[in-house]
């Protein structure tokens, strides 16, 4: 199971095993696993923030990472990730050039204020060119979402969805070391 759950956790196979996904008793303890223990390696541990956040699309974080070295079979290159701080709900989209991003972005707030009949209010991002250009920044403006804007160089500050990437990249190179 911890290979094909993309190198779960033991607390992940027990947490499965408590809604009923797999058998109580079938969870062993974990051999030591050397692509698990390669491809979790990091520099710093990111501290917790709280924010004021009631419901959904209250306060939200994003990120755009890349350039991935190696392109997607679609030819991707940067994903968006946007997450929900109230529920951790997170939506990942992939991108073959950075500037597609505010219309991304566009799509998403519409989809999701459709779903929910809520508004993003907050919205937290890095300082990066992607979510600082004036087509952002006017969407931001007449869609009345608060900007949130972290400090250059401490990425600690949008640790949420740093946190979700790191996990993201961590299960890929899993899969790619295995």
């Amino acid at each position: 199971w911890h290979h094909r759950l993309v190198h779960i956790t033991r607390k992940g196979l027990e947490k499965l095993a408590k809604q009923g996904v797999c058998r109580k008793g079938g969870i062993k303890p974990l051999k030591f696993c050397e692509h698990y223990v390669l491809s979790k390696a990091k520099r710093q541990k990111f501290p917790t923030n709280t924010h004021s956040r009631n419901a959904a699309l209250d306060y939200m974080h994003a990120n755009l990472w890349g350039p991935l070295r190696t392109e997607s079979h679609g030819g991707a290159r940067y994903f968006p990730s946007l997450v929900d701080d109230f529920s951790k709900k997170v939506w990942v989209y992939f991108l073959k050039h950075k500037n597609e991003a505010v219309k991304v972005f566009e799509e998403w707030k519409i989809l999701v204020e459709t779903q929910t009949r809520r508004k993003v209010k907050k919205l937290r991002t890095d300082n990066g060119l992607e979510f600082c250009d004036e087509r952002f920044k006017t969407l931001s403006k007449q869609n009345g979402i608060a900007r949130h804007l972290t400090v250059r160089g401490t990425p600690q500050q949008n640790g949420l969805v740093k946190r979700f990437n790191r996990t993201i990249l961590e299960r890929v190179r899993c899969m790619l070391n295995h």
